[in-house]
């Protein structure tokens, strides 16, 4: 804020940014950082999982919502934007993607957060591996801002996350069910033998028309 740093004082005192519901004080002060609301999945999984099991999931909440927008959207009179739309969810996504699509026309070298490969600036992750992070970006593209090797106890959770990618990646390549186990076996969310196997089947199955690979005529 007006070029003071403010994170060392919120990491002293988490309770006191936007959104400090989502992790314990305890956990942000451990960590040093703000996790991002996705890595709830990480940090508590079986509370989220007794949440999924108890309540609608977060698509037939999106669905409703649409369907409920669209009614609206029937009304040629409605002349602002309705209520609804904020629980949408993906809120000023809009105007980071303008500002992106402006930076790259213009050349104006700001710095903006972006998806793109490491390229080194993550020290401790491979450089062909996908990370969200501070990027210049000019008429050349996104060039990713080096930053501070990730601490282990962050490096070991992405690197878990990228393995089952990068298993992922393989499966839907070569159609092999075992490295779809594999996959599944390395996702964080899984980890469990009993449940990969029962999981792969019923995603496969699901999915039969879209996974030819795994499905070969005959």
């Amino acid at each position: 804020m007006d070029g003071e740093d403010r994170m060392p004082s919120i990491l002293d005192d988490p309770g006191s940014y936007p959104g400090a519901d989502e992790f314990p004080p305890e956990l942000v002060r451990a960590l040093r950082a703000i996790p991002s609301p996705y890595l709830r999945y990480y940090y508590f999984p079986a509370e989220i999982l007794e949440h999924q099991r108890t309540h609608p999931s977060r698509a037939e909440e999106v669905m409703e919502i649409e369907a409920g927008l669209l009614e609206l959207y029937r009304d040629p009179s409605l002349d602002e934007k309705p209520k609804l739309l904020e629980e949408r969810g993906g809120a000023f996504y809009s105007e980071a993607a303008a500002a992106l699509v402006a930076s790259l026309h213009a050349g104006t070298g700001d710095v903006q957060v972006v998806n793109v490969r490491n390229a080194g600036a993550i020290s401790n992750l491979p450089d062909d591996d996908v990370v969200e992070i501070s990027a210049r970006v000019d008429l050349e593209g996104a060039h990713p801002e080096a930053t501070a090797p990730l601490a282990p106890e962050m490096l070991g959770i992405v690197q878990h996350a990228k393995a089952y990618e990068r298993l992922a990646i393989d499966a839907a390549r070569s159609g092999e069910r075992t490295v779809a186990l594999k996959a599944l076996l390395a996702n964080p969310l899984v980890g469990d033998f009993a449940v990969a196997g029962p999981l792969l089947d019923a995603l496969l199955e699901a999915n039969r028309s879209f996974l030819p690979r795994f499905f070969p005529e005959g």
